[in-house]
This record gives structure tokens, C-alpha cells and sequence, in this order.
């Protein structure tokens, strides 16, 4: 159980550590952007509230859709359509890089248990 949990611990301050990295930062930039955009237009085209407009859009994104918010409006139904297309692309780039420099964090360390080890047996020859 301890192994478990270091390796989540672990797995949180690598995807920490990794938002600091340029592309990380770049795509988060980009989601916020986004997610704004969705938001102000949501509130516009729709009518809800900046809060409900928010929520419809990280939900559309996220792709959890509860279904308690949906367009009425054409206008909103085609924004709905690209902003879906468009978001879900910034969405994985983003959890992509994500994993991916936490799967070479991972890597890396266990590389340098591997080399510990060999290291320690080395030492018994």
C-alpha cells in the first residue's frame, strides 16, 4: 500500500513539475483562452449566466455533458459544433503532454533505481 501511494505522490508532482514545461504552459494558455472564449460566448448567444456559461463549457470540453445545459439557438448550435471540435483538440494536447513527461519522469527514475541497484551490487564483487 505505501509503494501505491508514493507512486501517486509521485505522479502529482510530476504533473506538477511538468506544467512549468513550455508546452505544458503553452497548451494550458491556449485551454484558458478557449474556455474563456466559450464562456463569453455562451453568455452572448445564449443568455445564461457567466457561471452557467462556464460550466457548460468545461463540461462540453471535458466531455461530460449532464445534459442540464444545451444551445437552444442555431448560433449556438454551430458555435456548440466547432467549439467542441476545436476544444477537444486543446484538451488532449494538453493532458498528452501531460502524461507524456510524466511517463519519462517515471522513466528516469527508474533508471536511477536501476543504477542504484547495480551500483550497490557492484559493490559485493
Amino acid at each position: 500500500m505505501g509503494s501505491f501511494i508514493s507512486e501517486i505522490i509521485f505522479l502529482i508532482k510530476s504533473v506538477w513539475r511538468n506544467l512549468k514545461n513550455a508546452e505544458s504552459e503553452v497548451l494550458l494558455f491556449l485551454v484558458g483562452i478557449f474556455l474563456t472564449i466559450g464562456t463569453i460566448a455562451y453568455n452572448q448567444i445564449e443568455g445564461w449566466s457567466l457561471l452557467d456559461s462556464l460550466y457548460f463549457s468545461v463540461a462540453t470540453l471535458t466531455t461530460v455533458g449532464y445534459g442540464d445545459f444545451a444551445p437552444i439557438t442555431n448560433i449556438g448550435k454551430v458555435f456548440t459544433i466547432f467549439y467542441i471540435l476545436i476544444g477537444i483538440v486543446l484538451i488532449l494536447g494538453f493532458v498528452n503532454s501531460l502524461i507524456k513527461q510524466s511517463i519519462e519522469d517515471h522513466h528516469f527514475k527508474q533508471m536511477l533505481r536501476d543504477a542504484s541497484f547495480y551500483n550497490e551490487l557492484n559493490k559485493f564483487k
